[in-house]
Protein backbone atom coordinates (compact mmCIF):
# COMPACT_ATOMS: atom_id res chain seq x y z
CA UNK A 1 0.00 0.00 0.00
CA UNK A 2 2.83 2.72 0.62
CA UNK A 3 4.50 1.99 -2.53
CA UNK A 4 0.42 2.46 -4.30
CA UNK A 5 0.68 6.02 -2.43
CA UNK A 6 4.06 6.87 -3.39
CA UNK A 7 3.78 5.78 -7.21
CA UNK A 8 0.60 8.12 -7.28
CA UNK A 9 1.66 10.96 -5.42
CA UNK A 10 4.48 10.76 -8.11
CA UNK A 11 2.10 11.01 -10.75
CA UNK A 12 0.24 13.56 -9.71
CA UNK A 13 3.51 15.86 -8.91
CA UNK A 14 4.07 15.19 -12.29
CA UNK A 15 0.86 16.34 -13.94
CA UNK A 16 1.45 19.30 -11.62
CA UNK A 17 4.37 20.22 -12.85
CA UNK A 18 3.16 19.28 -16.37
CA UNK A 19 0.12 21.74 -15.87
CA UNK A 20 2.35 24.71 -14.85
CA UNK A 21 4.74 24.17 -17.18
CA UNK A 22 2.10 24.66 -20.14
CA UNK A 23 0.80 27.36 -18.41
CA UNK A 24 4.23 29.11 -18.52
CA UNK A 25 4.20 28.76 -21.91
CA UNK A 26 0.70 29.47 -23.34
CA UNK A 27 1.16 32.56 -21.06
CA UNK A 28 4.81 33.26 -22.04
CA UNK A 29 3.69 33.47 -25.87
CA UNK A 30 1.06 36.12 -25.55
CA UNK A 31 4.07 38.52 -25.78
CA UNK A 32 2.83 42.58 -25.56
CA UNK A 33 5.82 43.29 -27.10
CA UNK A 34 4.49 44.87 -30.60
CA UNK A 35 2.36 46.79 -27.70
CA UNK A 36 5.38 48.05 -25.82
CA UNK A 37 7.42 48.90 -28.91
CA UNK A 38 4.79 51.41 -30.40
CA UNK A 39 4.08 52.66 -27.23
CA UNK A 40 7.98 53.84 -26.94
CA UNK A 41 8.70 54.61 -30.61
CA UNK A 42 10.51 51.41 -31.16
CA UNK A 43 12.48 51.07 -28.09
CA UNK A 44 12.28 47.68 -26.26
CA UNK A 45 13.74 46.80 -23.00
CA UNK A 46 14.27 44.12 -21.44
CA UNK A 47 15.90 42.43 -18.07
CA UNK A 48 16.23 38.92 -19.41
CA UNK A 49 19.13 38.77 -20.56
CA UNK A 50 18.11 35.57 -22.79
CA UNK A 51 16.02 37.11 -24.89
CA UNK A 52 16.22 37.96 -28.62
CA UNK A 53 14.67 40.66 -30.88
CA UNK A 54 13.28 39.07 -34.03
CA UNK A 55 11.28 40.95 -36.92
CA UNK A 56 7.97 39.36 -38.26
CA UNK A 57 6.22 40.66 -40.90
CA UNK A 58 3.50 39.63 -43.64
CA UNK A 59 0.20 37.40 -42.50
CA UNK A 60 0.36 37.77 -38.50
CA UNK A 61 -2.11 40.11 -36.42
CA UNK A 62 0.66 42.46 -34.98
CA UNK A 63 3.50 42.31 -37.25
CA UNK A 64 6.97 43.77 -36.06
CA UNK A 65 9.75 43.80 -33.68
CA UNK A 66 9.27 40.71 -30.60
CA UNK A 67 11.38 39.76 -28.41
CA UNK A 68 11.66 35.82 -27.50
CA UNK A 69 14.13 33.68 -25.67
CA UNK A 70 17.24 32.99 -27.30
CA UNK A 71 16.33 29.11 -27.29
CA UNK A 72 12.26 29.79 -29.74
CA UNK A 73 11.32 28.84 -33.07
CA UNK A 74 9.66 30.33 -35.74
CA UNK A 75 6.38 29.21 -34.35
CA UNK A 76 7.64 31.25 -30.89
CA UNK A 77 7.78 34.26 -32.89
CA UNK A 78 4.76 33.89 -35.13
CA UNK A 79 2.87 33.06 -31.74
CA UNK A 80 4.50 36.71 -30.62
CA UNK A 81 3.38 38.73 -33.48
CA UNK A 82 -0.41 37.75 -32.37
CA UNK A 83 0.15 34.46 -34.44
CA UNK A 84 -0.82 33.88 -38.33
CA UNK A 85 -3.79 36.02 -39.72
CA UNK A 86 -6.29 34.42 -42.20
CA UNK A 87 -4.90 33.26 -45.05
CA UNK A 88 -1.71 32.97 -44.08
CA UNK A 89 0.36 29.74 -45.94
CA UNK A 90 2.36 28.46 -42.79
CA UNK A 91 2.82 25.43 -44.40
CA UNK A 92 5.79 27.00 -46.17
CA UNK A 93 7.88 28.14 -43.35
CA UNK A 94 9.77 25.49 -40.97
CA UNK A 95 7.70 26.20 -37.92
CA UNK A 96 10.60 24.27 -35.75
CA UNK A 97 13.75 26.48 -37.16
CA UNK A 98 15.96 28.24 -34.52
CA UNK A 99 15.99 31.93 -34.85
CA UNK A 100 18.30 34.44 -34.11
CA UNK A 101 18.70 37.65 -33.15
CA UNK A 102 18.17 39.99 -35.67
CA UNK A 103 16.31 37.65 -38.20
CA UNK A 104 13.43 38.79 -40.01
CA UNK A 105 10.25 36.02 -40.58
CA UNK A 106 8.08 36.48 -43.58
CA UNK A 107 4.93 34.86 -43.29
CA UNK A 108 3.52 34.69 -46.78
CA UNK A 109 -0.22 34.41 -47.60
CA UNK A 110 -1.92 31.51 -49.84
CA UNK A 111 -1.09 31.75 -53.13
CA UNK A 112 1.58 34.69 -52.66
CA UNK A 113 4.96 34.00 -53.79
CA UNK A 114 7.42 34.72 -50.99
CA UNK A 115 10.31 36.40 -51.53
CA UNK A 116 13.54 34.79 -51.72
CA UNK A 117 15.48 33.96 -48.61
CA UNK A 118 12.92 35.87 -46.40
CA UNK A 119 11.60 32.91 -45.09
CA UNK A 120 14.54 31.46 -42.17
CA UNK A 121 15.75 28.04 -43.70
CA UNK A 122 19.65 28.63 -42.69
CA UNK A 123 20.69 25.09 -42.58
CA UNK A 124 22.56 23.53 -39.25
CA UNK A 125 23.82 25.88 -36.91
CA UNK A 126 27.51 24.92 -35.96
CA UNK A 127 26.96 26.04 -32.82
CA UNK A 128 24.11 24.54 -31.29
CA UNK A 129 23.59 21.45 -32.76
CA UNK A 130 24.29 17.82 -31.68
CA UNK A 131 26.14 15.25 -32.82
CA UNK A 132 23.58 13.66 -34.27
CA UNK A 133 21.92 16.99 -35.91
CA UNK A 134 25.72 17.43 -37.57
CA UNK A 135 25.41 14.22 -39.09
CA UNK A 136 23.02 15.47 -41.46
CA UNK A 137 25.55 17.38 -43.00
CA UNK A 138 26.86 16.09 -46.64
CA UNK A 139 30.47 13.56 -45.72
CA UNK A 140 29.43 14.41 -41.67
CA UNK A 141 29.07 10.64 -40.05
CA UNK A 142 29.13 10.05 -36.90
CA UNK A 143 33.17 9.91 -35.81
CA UNK A 144 33.18 13.22 -37.42
CA UNK A 145 30.45 14.85 -35.99
CA UNK A 146 31.64 13.86 -32.64
CA UNK A 147 35.21 15.58 -33.55
CA UNK A 148 33.05 19.04 -34.80
CA UNK A 149 31.19 18.94 -31.11
CA UNK A 150 34.93 17.99 -29.27
CA UNK A 151 36.45 20.71 -31.67
CA UNK A 152 33.19 23.02 -30.23
CA UNK A 153 33.35 21.91 -26.53
CA UNK A 154 37.04 22.62 -26.56
CA UNK A 155 37.65 26.15 -28.46
CA UNK A 156 33.94 27.61 -27.67
CA UNK A 157 31.45 28.69 -30.62
CA UNK A 158 32.54 28.22 -34.10
CA UNK A 159 33.44 32.32 -35.62
CA UNK A 160 33.17 31.35 -39.25
CA UNK A 161 31.99 28.35 -40.98
CA UNK A 162 36.08 28.56 -42.28
CA UNK A 163 36.88 27.42 -38.55
CA UNK A 164 35.90 23.75 -39.73
CA UNK A 165 38.96 23.88 -41.36
CA UNK A 166 40.82 23.46 -37.64
CA UNK A 167 38.97 20.08 -37.14
CA UNK A 168 40.75 16.83 -38.00
CA UNK A 169 39.01 15.23 -41.32
CA UNK A 170 37.80 18.24 -42.95
CA UNK A 171 39.66 19.84 -45.58
CA UNK A 172 39.01 21.93 -48.16
CA UNK A 173 36.77 19.24 -50.75
CA UNK A 174 34.80 18.34 -47.32
CA UNK A 175 33.86 21.95 -46.61
CA UNK A 176 32.97 23.01 -50.03
CA UNK A 177 30.63 19.93 -50.18
CA UNK A 178 28.97 20.73 -46.76
CA UNK A 179 29.06 24.37 -46.77
CA UNK A 180 25.81 24.92 -48.16
CA UNK A 181 23.74 23.03 -45.40
CA UNK A 182 25.81 24.77 -42.55
CA UNK A 183 23.92 28.13 -40.94
CA UNK A 184 26.33 30.36 -40.54
CA UNK A 185 27.78 31.43 -37.71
Amino acid sequence: MPTENLRFGSVVAVVALMLAIGAGVWFGSRSTTPDVLAATGGVSYTTVSEAIVVHVSGAVERPGLVTVPSSARVADAIAGAGGAATGADLASLNLASSVRDGDQIVVPLFGVAATPGAAIDRGIDLNRASAAALEGLPGVGPVLAGRIVAYRDLHGPFAAVEDLMDVGGIGEAKLAAMRDSIAAP
